[in-house]
């Protein structure tokens, strides 16, 4: 998926201009990696937000996640969602 069809997709219709912004350029700089580091640039987006001051709850990321994995192949996809649970579980921490 091209970072303009992703970024037209509807279950992003809701979100705010600043984030959508930001996932471009990160979807962007996400585009010219090569494809065995995609799933670990992924993982850089919960950072690069936190530095810039930029939250995401945790439908928002559910749907980032949907929308930018729906190319990836399905080992990348298993890879995503151990990302995904080691992210909940760092969360839960700071809680």
């Amino acid at each position: 998926m091209s970072q303009t069809d992703w970024s037209q997709d509807p279950r992003l219709s809701g979100f705010p201009p600043e984030k959508l912004a930001f996932l471009k350029e990160l979807a962007g700089n996400i585009s010219r990696q090569p494809k065995s580091q995609v799933v670990a640039a992924f993982a850089s987006i919960q950072m690069e937000a936190s530095r810039k001051g930029i939250q995401f709850s945790n439908q928002e990321t559910e749907q980032i996640v949907s929308v930018l994995s729906s190319s990836m192949s399905p080992e990348d996809k298993r890879k995503m969602e151990m990302l995904k649970m080691i992210a909940n579980k760092m969360a839960a921490r700071k809680s």
